[in-house]
Formats: C-alpha cells, sequence, structure tokens
C-alpha cells in the first residue's frame, strides 16, 4: 500500500476552507457504481441489447466528454441517452455515503472559526439528492456549484468568478479536492494550501499522489 504524502497543515494561517464533494466529503464508489454499472444496465435494457454491447458505446463517450460542464450535466445525459439520469440516480442513492471522520472535521472547522465552503461540479440535481441523504449542508457557510457559472473547477476563469460570489483571500486558503486537474487549475489561480485525496472510492486501492500533499482520511489533518 501506498503511503500518502500527508504534511501538517498550518492552521493558523487558514481562514477557509474549500471542499469538493463526490470523492473528498463523499464516497466515490457512488458515482463509480452509478456511470460504470448502472447507467450502462438501464441503457441496455432502453435499447435491447447486452449489458458489455451498451458498456462499449458509453464508455467512449463519458470519456470524450470529461473534465467539460457535459460530463458533469444530469440533462446533457438525459438528453443524449434517453435516460432520466436523476431518477436513475435515486435508484441506488443507498450507496451514497460520507467518508469516515467527515462530519467530525465539518464540526472542527467550524469550532475553529474557519469559513467552510462546498466547491463542487456535481449537477444541482446530484447536489441536492446527496445533500438531502447525508444531511451535510448546516456543515458549509456556503455551497457553489460550478454549473452557476457554466465553468467546471477545472478551468482557472471558475476561480475568478468563484471569488466574486465568495471572496476568500487565496493565500490563506486550503482548498482539498480528489481530481488532479482542479488542484492544478486552483494552484494556477494562488490558492495557497493545497491538499489532494489518495482513496476517493473506499472499493479502489489508495492511490499514489506525489505533485500535492494527499491524505487517506480527514484523521490526517484534522485541526487542532
Amino acid at each position: 500500500m501506498t503511503t500518502p504524502n500527508t504534511r501538517p497543515l498550518p492552521w493558523e494561517e487558514i481562514d477557509s476552507v474549500l471542499l469538493d464533494m463526490d470523492g473528498t466529503l463523499l464516497d466515490l464508489n457512488f458515482d463509480t457504481y452509478f456511470w460504470s454499472e448502472h447507467v450502462p444496465q438501464r441503457y441496455a435494457e432502453k435499447n435491447g441489447m447486452a449489458l458489455e454491447q451498451a458498456k462499449a458505446q458509453l464508455y467512449p463517450r463519458f470519456h470524450a466528454v470529461a473534465g467539460t460542464m457535459d460530463w458533469y450535466c444530469l440533462d446533457y445525459w438525459t438528453r443524449e441517452l434517453g435516460l432520466d439520469i436523476a431518477l436513475l440516480k435515486e435508484e441506488v442513492d443507498h450507496l451514497i455515503a460520507v467518508h469516515p471522520q467527515v462530519p467530525e472535521f465539518l464540526e472542527r472547522l467550524r469550532g475553529a472559526g474557519k469559513r467552510v465552503v462546498l466547491v463542487t461540479n456535481a449537477h444541482m440535481k446530484s447536489l441536492e439528492l446527496k445533500m438531502e441523504r447525508t444531511r451535510l449542508a448546516g456543515h458549509f457557510d456556503a455551497i457553489v456549484c460550478s454549473h452557476d457559472f457554466r465553468l467546471p473547477k477545472e478551468h482557472l476563469a471558475f476561480w475568478e468568478r468563484m471569488q466574486q460570489r465568495e471572496p476568500f483571500a487565496p493565500r490563506h486558503t486550503l482548498l482539498v479536492d480528489d481530481s488532479l486537474p482542479v488542484l492544478r487549475s486552483a494552484q494556477s489561480y494562488g490558492i495557497g494550501h493545497l491538499c489532494a485525496v489518495a482513496k476517493p472510492d473506499s472499493r479502489q486501492p489508495l492511490r499514489e499522489v506525489t505533485e500535492f500533499p494527499a491524505i487517506a482520511g480527514f484523521g490526517d489533518i484534522m485541526p487542532f
């Protein structure tokens, strides 16, 4: 097992904490299963084809738009596939799970006086479903959805628009995210403290991350 590249955080220098949702606060297993198995299964049933044939058709289409707003947009996939994607998510919502130690981490941040903001690429319908199932919404001072800006977090311009809505001092801000492209974008914008999630999916092995400090779980960076 690879040891995460964890470094102590200078909490006294951090005023704002920006947190990703899928793969960071929530177990990515839900999304992995949904897109790799559940959607292909329903697509195969709708179109009268074998599951493997559906996967062969869908996986390249998913890959082609990865990292764009289309990839994250449930309305886009509903139109493209002829399936009610939001409804399909509800069919497997029992898989939505919060990573260990997340509630304690959020409570400690608030107790330490940090401003805590959820910053997600997830579509609003997915965001609403997951907040309803996890009851985490009350832990945040604000929730920012990239669909409001029509730009994913992977784009530098996202952070410019984000700061117009949610003022923060980049040098005194921590971002925790499981996406390396997102962390690179935030680094280019000047966010001073960056942390990757080495195990976004509980069913997958620990990832080796060397480009940024990384954690296996929030116990690695629990404040105070």
